[in-house]
């Protein structure tokens, strides 16, 4: 009998940290820029995406120090899962801590990452501009009509 994988017996908040890196699919759909409502408090996506991402790979090109380069930039934390409501409806983390499993298209099930991409989950589907083509006073002009991924 094949062991449990770790995602679905392990709860998110005692994952190692290689575990919890593992389960980003590198979507990056976490990094295109949201405006948030101030009045209802609600998120909404935007087609702007960070200038630190690499859009052929699909990573950032600074990660280690991407929160202090970019900082509006939102590291995932274990400890905040509650507050993830605000991820794409997709995103792995997400997922599991609303008991759900990981999509067909996830590195982890098809051991390649352009998966992704190929599923047409990543955020070459969504993103317009880099967010150093414009002002951020204008990313409402970018807003995701349909909702975006979230």
């Amino acid at each position: 009998m094949a062991a449990e994988v770790f995602w679905r017996s392990t709860p998110l908040e005692e994952m190692s940290e290689s575990q919890w890196e593992s389960l980003c699919d590198g979507c990056a759909l976490c990094c295109l820029h949201k405006v948030e409502d101030e009045e209802t408090e609600q998120v909404y996506y935007t087609s702007v995406v960070c200038h630190l991402l690499d859009l052929e790979n699909m990573f950032c090109t600074e990660y280690e120090k991407r929160c202090s380069l970019v900082p509006q930039c939102v590291k995932l934390r274990p400890e905040d899962v509650e507050e993830f409501h605000w991820l794409p409806r997709t995103c792995t983390y997400r997922l599991i801590y609303e008991g759900k499993d990981l999509p067909d298209w996830h590195p982890l099930i098809t051991g390649r990452r352009e998966s992704v991409k190929q599923a047409g989950a990543s955020v070459v589907s969504w993103f317009e501009v880099t967010d150093d083509q414009l002002a951020e006073e204008d990313y409402i002009d970018y807003v995701i009509e349909s909702g975006g991924p979230a």
